[in-house]
This record gives structure tokens, C-alpha cells and sequence, in this order.
């Protein structure tokens, strides 16, 4: 990919993209194949597809301590380490140092980032649902912030396409709540998720099924992008994927863009301002700061898109002020950096079983199973103690109990006990909708700054009586599936360090989108509604969570965006 070593001052692009992960990728991509020249600005390092994933092929014993956190890794990532997974040694590399990059919290919030080239695309969790017009409609018919300017029917063509692009392995199940998809073939489930599923449809009349994830992974055949090729059941997908069987920019939407020449990546590009020109009220460029050298730069082009993650997004609009926009590029409204959502999950149920104990499974399926929202869809399904539902994922393993008993570790007793597969277990963890609400927020400390000289992310944010209302049945209901599957010594949880917000890594809502400019940030395209050159894509824009995990959403708006920029270039270049 071509990188940017010219004089800025001497050029100028059609179209800016700030970000390379899930949205960056998919703007750059789409934009470049519509023939616009295209400056793509990552404030992270380089990450070259399979060349710079230096874990991708190491075992446990290939790593000291098997690939457990050090203290010194502990000490640097200590907000990146409560999540208790990302700092394994083999993946900490894609995260981000906590104390080179310091943020605030007046409540606690667990803000996972990833600075490289690819950002969380290379270690998302890859479940990929697309909204419904139950989703859609939730805000208006409660009378809860403000309407989703948009219905299903306008993003479904969009999710088609991305889709189709990307390669999305599920299963297609007639819901409403859930609408069905162009998938490659489903993942299989193994025994005892089988037995589940059928138990649930045995024992529960509301509508609720059981089926596979559905996951951003090929099954079949090949996708665009590096030599993309199936799914090779490693499940090391965090590490990044030498195969290209699950989606990412990095093997995916970036070389296609690249593949057009249009495209000019500039990796190590701090974007801190969108530049605002108050005669001809639109934006003129971004001024970067050079993560390497401090350098001050300014890029200029005719359309900017924020797909920088939606605190990253928000931190830089609040950042551009001007005579017009004193509170902040866009801010007329006042609800920049404010309505932050998550999901809230942590929740559920375990328990073990003694049935098939003459099964076992082959390879890592790196996907789990899904239960798909059942609550407040109407009739029977309504409850009064909260609004909107949630979802389950989980799935169902056999391990073996060697590595927990030392006595174990060595001799005779390790080789019989190796060949020994242990009990089967199976757990459902919720995940829950987060309803928007203002005083959710983050906000600029400039008292507090990092070491470029630019102002830290406070987030005072948390979860809400809804929330907590909503828990207490996510995992009563969890216990009676369990329970209707004949499992034993099932154990419901609902565990309170797991409340925070942020750990969903769904963060979303901070400039979100709306029909009226006195309410909302963005219009119905994701332009700003007093600066329309200006386009934000990432989680910024949402107006209500779903239960859903967002990420496919994310990518249909953005190629619907970029598709109505580049449709507006084209007529104003006529």
C-alpha cells in the first residue's frame, strides 16, 4: 500500500478517511472504487497482512509463562488487562499502551483500542446481525431520544453488499427481529449444542431458537481481498489471520482499495481537527500531528470521513472549533460526546452435563452458538418490568483436567490423563440493549494532556435501571434453558465487575444521527447536518444500540455513505 511522502501543501484529495478499521476500511474502499482519490490518515503503525502477525502460528509453549501477561505488561495495559483477555502476550501487540495513551474515567469505562493500521478489525469478535425495523422503530413508538431517521428497508440493500463482500457464515432463520442475511454455509454445532437446541424448542412456546453464530468467516469458496480462503479452524483469529478466513481491512477492504490506485494509506497520522472555512461552510481538510516525529501537517480534500471509532470521532470534532462551531464542529445541538451505549452482557448462566461422553469435537470453531432476542417483540413476549431485550452467545466445549492438577504434570499419570477428555460444559452469556440517554457522556480533559500536547477522553457514563431490570431475567432465563436440557449443576451469575460500561466493546451513540438538527449530530446519510462534506460512519452515528452486535451495521452505513458522497462529487464536479 502506497504511502503518503509528498508535500501535503502541494496536494489535494477528493475525499479524506480518518481510520482503517471496521468503517475506515470499508469507506476507503468504497470510495476509491468510485474513482475518488482517496488520503486514508491512521494515527497507528503500519500492519502489513500476514507479514506483521508475529504470533499468528505459535503455540503455548512457544511463548514464556505459555503467553500469560507479565507484571510489566499488566502495569502498562492496566485498563486494557480488566477485560482479562487482550493481554495475553501473544495478542497484547494490537493494543494499545495505557500509559502512552491515558484516558479519564468520573465511572469506570473500559475504552479497548487497538493503534495500527487495521485497528480492531484484526481482533473483533466477528459475529456480524443486522438490525430490524424493531430496532429502528423502538425509539419513536417509546418515545426515547429521538427517531432513527432511517428504516430497514433503506440498509438492506447496503447489508446485502457488505454481506457479499465480506463473507458472513450463518444460518437464515424467518425472524423479525432478526431478518435474514446472504450467507455462506453455516458453521456446524456440535452434540450437546444440538441437544440444547432442541430442548429449547421442546420446552419454550415464546419464539426462542437456538442456532449457530453468525460470523464474518468463509466457509466456502474465497472472498476479495490477499488470498482470502476458508476458515482453518485455529480460532487464533486475535492474532490476526495469515489465511484470510475471517474479514478484516487488513486482508480485505484495503487491498481492494489499493487495487484501484486511488488510494494513499499514511499510517502514524494523528488527525486532532477538521478544518471548518466559514465562507463557504465546509470543511477544507484535517490537520495531523506526525505520531513519530510531532510534526504539524494539514491535508486538504472535498469530503472527510470520521471512522475513527466513536470516542476517537467525537474527541475530534469536539476538538474543531471555529467562530461557527465554538462547542465543537457540528455541536449545534449540544449532544456531541453525549447518549454513549454499550452492551451490557456479563450475565447468564453455566452448567456441566454427563451426556455424550463418547463425543468429542474436532478442530477450534472460532465462532459459538446464538439465541437470538425473544423478549418485547410483541404479544406474550412483552414484559413490563423493562424495555427492548436481549440476546444469548455461548456454546458448549470438553476439556481435559490435566493442566489444573500439578500431581498430573508429569509422567505416566500426564500421558493417560492427556488421552482423557474431561467434562462437557456449556454456558449463555447475555447481551443486553443499553437505551440512549444523555447524561451518558465523555468529554476533553485539557488540563490533562498526552504526549502530543492533545487533550484526554473523561467518560462519566454507566448503565441504568433498564439495564439492571433487564439482567435479572437475562439470567433466569438462562437458568431455565440449562435447566430444560436436563444439564446439571447449573449455576446462574450475574457478575458485577463485568457491569462496567465499555467491556462490551460496543461503544456507539456519540454523535448520533436524527432528522432534527436541534437533536441530533448527523443526518440520515451520516453527514453533519450544518457541515455536509463532513460524513461519520463508526459507531458515532447510532441512535439506539439493538442487542445486536453492531459491527455489520456499521459497514452498512458507511458503504451507503460513501456511496451518496461520492454521488453528490460526481454532480458538483459535473
Amino acid at each position: 500500500m502506497s504511502l503518503s511522502c509528498l508535500d501535503p501543501s502541494k496536494e489535494t484529495y477528493d475525499a479524506i478517511v480518518v481510520g482503517t478499521g471496521i468503517s475506515g476500511g470499508w469507506a476507503a474502499k468504497e470510495l476509491c472504487e468510485k474513482g475518488l482519490k482517496t488520503l486514508v490518515l491512521e494515527r497507528g503503525r503500519m500492519v502489513k497482512h500476514i507479514e506483521d502477525y508475529p504470533t499468528a502460528h505459535l503455540d503455548p509453549w512457544d511463548m514464556p509463562n505459555g503467553g500469560a501477561p507479565t507484571k510489566e505488561t499488566k502495569e502498562r495495559m492496566h485498563k486494557q488487562h480488566r477485560t482479562g483477555y487482550v493481554t495475553m502476550e501473544y495478542r497484547k501487540h494490537f493494543f494499545v499502551d495505557d500509559l502512552k495513551h491515558p484516558y479519564n474515567e468520573n465511572k469506570r469505562f473500559d475504552w479497548i483500542r487497538g493503534y495500527h493500521v487495521g485497528g480492531r478489525s484484526l481482533m473483533w469478535g466477528r459475529q456480524s446481525y443486522r438490525l430490524s425495523d424493531i430496532d429502528f422503530e423502538a425509539n419513536k413508538k417509546e418515545g426515547i431520544a429521538v427517531d432513527w431517521p432511517v428504516r430497514y428497508k433503506d440498509i438492506a440493500p447496503w447489508y446485502d453488499h457488505v454481506e457479499d463482500f465480506i463473507g458472513v457464515s450463518g444460518e437464515n432463520l424467518g425472524l423479525k427481529q432478526l431478518p435474514d442475511g446472504k450467507f455462506l454455509k453455516p458453521m456446524n454445532l456440535n452434540c450437546v449444542e444440538e441437544h440444547l437446541k432442541s430442548k429449547i424448542s421442546e420446552h419454550f412456546d415464546d419464539g426462542r431458537l437456538l442456532t449457530i453464530g453468525r460470523v464474518a468467516h468463509i466457509t466456502e469458496g474465497t472472498k476479495p481481498g490477499l488470498g482470502r480462503s476458508t476458515c482453518q479452524y485455529r480460532n487464533r483469529c486475535m492474532r490476526g489471520c495469515p489465511y484470510g478466513g475471517y474479514f478484516s481491512s487488513n486482508s480485505s477492504t484495503l487491498p481492494t482499495a489499493e487495487a484501484t490506485g486511488n488510494m494513499t494509506l499514511r499510517p502514524n497520522s494523528i488527525v486532532y481537527e477538521v478544518v471548518y472555512d466559514d465562507t463557504t461552510k465546509q470543511a477544507t481538510g484535517v490537520k495531523v500531528i506526525d505520531a513519530e516525529t510531532k510534526e504539524k501537517i494539514e491535508f486538504k480534500a472535498k469530503i472527510i470521513f470520521l471512522c475513527a471509532s466513536a470516542i476517537a470521532s467525537a474527541s475530534i470534532l469536539m476538538q474543531s472549533k471555529s467562530e461557527r462551531f465554538p462547542n465543537g464542529l457540528g455541536n449545534d445541538s449540544g449532544e456531541l460526546g453525549h447518549n454513549i451505549m454499550d452492551h451490557h452482557f456479563h450475565v447468564g448462566a453455566r452448567a456441566k452435563t454427563n451426556l455424550f461422553k463418547d463425543k468429542y469435537t474436532k478442530g477450534r470453531r472460532a465462532n459459538g452458538i446464538y439465541i437470538p432476542r425473544f423478549r418485547n417483540i410483541g404479544g406474550e413476549t412483552d414484559k413490563k418490568e423493562f424495555k427492548r431485550g436481549y440476546g444469548f452467545q455461548g456454546g458448549a466445549s470438553r476439556s481435559g483436567t490435566s493442566e489444573m492438577v500439578a500431581e498430573l504434570k508429569y509422567g505416566p499419570a500426564l500421558k493417560e490423563a492427556i488421552l482423557k477428555p474431561g467434562e462437557w460444559s456449556v454456558g449463555l452469556t447475555g447481551f443486553g440493549e443499553t437505551l440512549p440517554n444523555h447524561s451518558n457522556r465523555m468529554y476533553l480533559d485539557y488540563e490533562k494532556l498526552d504526549e502530543w500536547g492533545l487533550p484526554t477522553v473523561t467518560f462519566d457514563a454507566d448503565f441504568g435501571e433498564n439495564e439492571l431490570a433487564m439482567r435479572k431475567d437475562m439470567q433466569e432465563q438462562a437458568v431455565k434453558m440449562l435447566e430444560a436440557a436436563g444439564f446439571k449443576d447449573v449455576e446462574g451469575y450475574d457478575n458485577v465487575e463485568g457491569r462496567a460500561m465499555g467491556l462490551g466493546i460496543h461503544e456507539m451513540g456519540t454523535a448520533r444521527m436524527g432528522r432534527d438538527p436541534k437533536t441530533s449530530v448527523l443526518n440520515e446519510y451520516n453527514q453533519i447536518h450544518s457541515c455536509n462534506n463532513v460524513y461519520v460512519t463508526d459507531g458515532s452515528f447510532m441512535t439506539s444500540a439493538g442487542c445486536q452486535n453492531p459491527s455489520l451495521t456499521y459497514m452498512a452505513f458507511t458503504a451507503r455513505a460513501a456511496n451518496h458522497a461520492a454521488e453528490q462529487f460526481k454532480k458538483n464536479n459535473a
